[in-house]
């Protein structure tokens, strides 16, 4: 089993949390760590832009990974967010464990 991260980025704190609660009840990962006060410099649509994100970083298995990042579009709040998933070179045993036992179909 591998590891997998999915990096994204939301106007305020409240719909990261919303998407990830419900990232996490569909147990498509099972963590979410948000980051509060990012700063984004960007371009889009030929303009330059900054602003204010929260940034969040969700945990899960490789296996579950295009489902995830496809589910996190769908409830993205951005018309074109900007999301990067990716499978992981390394793992502890205690995360891919917690990762067997809390992504994907229950278990019980």
């Amino acid at each position: 089993m591998t590891a997998a991260l999915i990096w994204s980025t939301f106007g305020n704190a409240e719909s990261a949390e919303a998407v990830a609660d419900t990232l996490l009840e569909e147990r498509l990962i099972a963590c979410a760590n948000i980051l509060p006060a990012v700063r984004s410099l960007y371009r889009w649509n030929g303009e330059r832009g900054e602003g204010n994100e929260v940034a969040v970083l969700l945990k899960t298995r490789a296996d579950l990974l295009d489902a995830a990042v496809a589910r996190l579009e769908a409830l993205h709040p951005y018309d074109a967010p900007a999301i990067s998933g990716w499978r992981c070179d390394a793992a502890g045993a205690a995360t891919l464990g917690w990762l067997e036992t809390d992504c994907g179909p229950s278990k019980v």
